[in-house]
């Protein structure tokens, strides 16, 4: 079942912070670009303006073992659907944003092999997608997007370069510089979470990525768990070896976040470890690039800005870069959490339509 907003719509409605804020087709900016944001479960797609605000948006379920191809024909019929209710003519929609998990070949428009879509691997979905809808397709892996998202319309909307660092089931991360994202000639580019922070021959090992030492291991929700119940199976005492957390296979990160606001002291060791690891990470890329903004994402926020367990999370992350860095480049880089939440990746991949082919010598 999919959740559609937007046709018919009066002038501006919230939509009670599951959905984008809906703004009407008389009250936006031309031109217009869709922002399409792929996953593992669902397809986010919304119709943003000239200045980022939403005309209209459905989520539809990805349904994974059904293919590329069924996938792609439902996000066309609901693209040319809106268009249509909408009244718009051919010249109002310039193009579409696709975010999408990688790895993947930019170049190409393909995937490569996307462990979340295992039914789309070498599919060229960027081509088909532009057949479909007659648009052209900006393809951009879907940290990335959600970094230009932030960096158009959230944290980073004063910033000329940033880095962001997306906290879930992995880490992802997406890098601006000078306006431009880092997209890498391997279509690798800005893969923050596999930056090594542990060299030792004992270093956690990336459940993703298999790589050793790699940050994803220590400040993913996946290392966040792995770490705690190692802590649990050595002996350690936590209430999440009881009510709260049942047997090691019921472990999350958000049930370590609760025993920690609940008091527990591993559960706050642990999270105050990856606040730490988190520090060394941010040092090395802050040294590499110099963005003077890091915005953090993604759902494992533990709380986020304005709560207790978040602020002092965050606060952990700008010590340990400050034990870390030179006194002017601490003064000169502001970390901090993103804005835009679950919306950033379709925002930002409209936004980098926008990028790519608003310019008139590129719609030529």
């Amino acid at each position: 079942m999919s959740q559609r907003h937007g046709v018919n719509d009066p002038d501006l409605i919230s939509l009670m912070n599951e959905h984008p804020v809906i703004v009407s087709v008389a009250k936006a900016s031309r031109p217009f670009y869709w922002g399409v944001d792929v996953g593992g479960t669902s397809i986010k797609i919304g119709l943003v303006d000239d200045i980022g605000q939403t005309l209209a948006f459905e989520q539809l379920p990805t349904r994974e073992p059904e293919g590329p191809t069924a996938a792609m024909q439902r996000v066309a019929a609901v693209i040319l659907d809106f268009q249509e209710q909408l009244g718009l003519r051919d010249d109002a929609v310039v193009a579409i944003g696709l975010g999408a998990p990688g790895p993947m070949d930019l170049p190409g428009g393909r995937f490569v092999a996307p462990p979340q879509l295992p039914t789309w691997w070498g599919f060229a979905v960027r081509d088909f997608l532009a057949k479909l809808t007659g648009l052209p397709v900006a393809f951009v892996n879907d940290a990335n997007a959600a970094a230009y998202g932030e960096f158009w319309l959230g944290t980073g909307g004063e910033a000329t370069s940033m880095i962001l660092l997306t906290l879930g089931t992995g880490v992802g991360g997406g890098v601006i510089v000078d306006g431009q994202l880092v997209n890498g000639v391997n279509s690798f580019g800005s893969e923050c979470g596999h930056i090594l922070v542990d060299p030792s021959p004992t270093a956690q090992i990336c459940a993703w990525g298999g790589g050793r030492g790699q940050l994803e291991a220590y400040a993913s929700a996946t290392g966040v768990v792995m770490r705690m119940r190692q802590r649990l199976t050595g002996g350690a005492t936590s209430i999440l070896g009881g009510s709260l957390g049942g047997t090691d296979s019921e472990l999350t990160s958000l049930k370590i976040y609760e025993a920690a606001v609940a008091g527990d002291p591993l559960a706050n060791e642990v999270i105050d470890e990856t606040a730490r690891w988190l520090g060394i990470g941010i040092t090395t890329l802050v040294h590499t690039l110099d963005p003077g903004v890091v915005v953090l994402g993604g759902a494992m926020n533990f709380g986020g800005a304005g709560s207790v367990l978040g602020e002092r999370f965050l606060q952990t992350i700008r010590d340990e870069f400050k034990s870390r860095t030179f006194e002017n480049v601490f003064k000169g880089t502001t970390i901090e959490f993103a804005k835009l939440g679950k919306d950033a990746g379709y925002l930002g991949a409209a936004g980098y339509a926008r990028h790519l082919f608003s310019r008139p010598r590129e719609l030529t």
